[in-house]
């Protein structure tokens, strides 16, 4: 029997194989456009929770400014037509995706820049262009009226990106590398998450104030065209879909054809439910509810918080080959949903950094574990045939949760109170591993059939 190779040298084969990943510039294009599609989303969601917190918006109308992000529950209705269409011009010279990805970055840039412009005014100091509405609508509600508006543009135009992002990594990745690119191009998008979350928070509310922070991540975006005309052209362009129905209807039609195939769906969305929950309200609580500041929050919740979940996502990607698609969903997703017990900790106990490190620490981790299991089991369901519009389906729905919980949100911590609505968010991860039991034996013939994933 051989015996084992040195730690020193698998430690070197390891560095070797990660140097022989990043000299790919396939691969290397992937972190980039990674970056590019993670940093919109926190700047519609989370650090624009925060700002709306800090300028005095009622807890519901936060609560209902989570419906912004509604536009990737429904980016799959428009999918097709940006895999139909070709834009004229820059598609003979960009290829097909990019062409896309140029024009929905410049407008990415513009929009945050505009968000900057906008601003978040004090009551009573609106605007002259508000006052003919004055008569619609409350003035707390008017004055937020135009950074909101701006928000929900933003979130549309990044779903978009998203739905590009996924299909020119589709067409452009040969089968063995696919694995590698959607490892690198998660790491792009916590980074950007980092950069829109953390360290936005940090600069907004140490440096830069809200405004001066949204027109920087807005030339960060701007930047971002230069990894869209860096990455390389598809070797062989692939043809667009010769009319609305093979774009639509036949991945519809295939998906649907399978056995379990509603139940596979509901399962989507039922898996992340209690992340959902926990995560919906999460800046609001730790800067309103436990009592920590902007700063302190950026620094530790959203920077930590992030790492964290890169961390869970790469030990979940190794321990899903070795457990298994089913049981690591199952474990993952026990896992994910305990770990809503620490912000109940928080909830309860007195304030402090160490203890706001750890339990943030510990959910964004287990959080990062079920979202490896998840995308696998998302990229197990797609055919191959149908890759990029059954992604952008079922990833639309993977984010039902996340965007719709927010109004409810909002209503049962007024009722329960932080501790008691954390102790339903993890009650409510119980119908998702329910559905686990329910769809074992599909679940494991899908892991077990290579030429049905993505």
């Amino acid at each position: 029997m051989p015996r084992p190779a040195p730690a020193r040298q698998r430690l070197a084969g390891s560095a070797a194989s990660l140097r022989a990943v990043f000299a790919n510039r396939g691969i290397a294009s992937m972190l980039l456009l990674g970056f590019s599609s993670g940093l919109p989303l926190a700047l519609s969601s989370g650090t624009l929770q925060a700002w709306l917190t800090v300028r005095g918006a009622s807890l519901q109308a936060i609560g209902l400014a989570t419906l912004i992000g509604q536009a990737y529950v429904f980016k799959f209705l428009w999918a097709p037509l940006m895999d139909r269409i070709e834009l004229p011009g820059l598609a003979p010279r960009l290829g097909r995706r990019r062409a896309w990805l140029l024009p929905l970055q410049a407008l990415l840039a513009l929009l945050l820049v505009g968000m900057a412009w906008a601003g978040i005014p004090d009551a009573g100091t609106l605007p002259r262009w508000l006052d003919g509405l004055a008569g619609w609508l409350p003035p707390q509600q008017l004055r937020l009226l135009p950074v909101i508006l701006l928000a929900v543009a933003l979130a549309f135009v990044s779903a978009s990106q998203d739905v590009v992002i996924d299909a020119y990594r589709t067409d452009l990745l040969p089968a063995e590398q696919r694995g590698a690119g959607a490892a690198v191009i998660v790491l792009g998008y916590r980074l950007g998450m980092v950069v829109s979350g953390g360290l936005a928070l940090w600069l907004a509310a140490e440096w830069l104030g809200w405004r001066g922070m949204y027109a920087l991540m807005g030339g960060f975006m701007a930047l971002s065209m230069l990894s869209t005309l860096w990455a390389p052209r598809p070797p062989a362009s692939l043809p667009a879909p010769a009319s609305l129905r093979a774009a639509v209807l036949e991945p519809a039609r295939e998906f649907f054809a399978r056995p379990q195939a509603l139940s596979l769906l509901l399962a989507i969305v039922l898996y992340k439910l209690g992340d959902a929950f926990a995560g919906a309200l999460s800046t609001t609580f730790l800067i309103r509810g436990a009592g920590y500041s902007p700063a302190a929050v950026g620094l530790v919740y959203k920077s930590m918080g992030l790492l964290s979940t890169i961390v869970g996502a790469l030990l979940g990607g190794a321990w899903l080959a070795r457990l298994g698609l089913w049981r690591s969903l199952l474990v993952f997703g026990v896992a994910q949903g305990l770990s809503n017990l620490a912000y109940w900790g928080l909830a309860v106990l007195p304030a402090s950094l160490p203890l706001m490190a750890g339990a943030v620490g510990l959910e964004n981790f287990t959080a990062g574990m079920g979202t490896a299991a998840f995308v696998a089991f998302l990229s197990a369901l797609c055919d191959v045939r149908y890759s990029a519009t059954q992604f952008a389906l079922l990833s639309a729905l993977s984010a039902v949760g996340r965007v719709y919980v927010g109004p409810l949100s909002g209503w049962l911590v007024l009722r329960l109170g932080w501790p008691g609505f954390y102790l339903f968010s993890v009650a409510s991860a119980l119908p998702g591993l329910a559905m686990l039991f329910m769809l074992r034996r599909t679940i494991e013939q899908r892991d077990h059939a290579p030429e049905g994933r993505a």
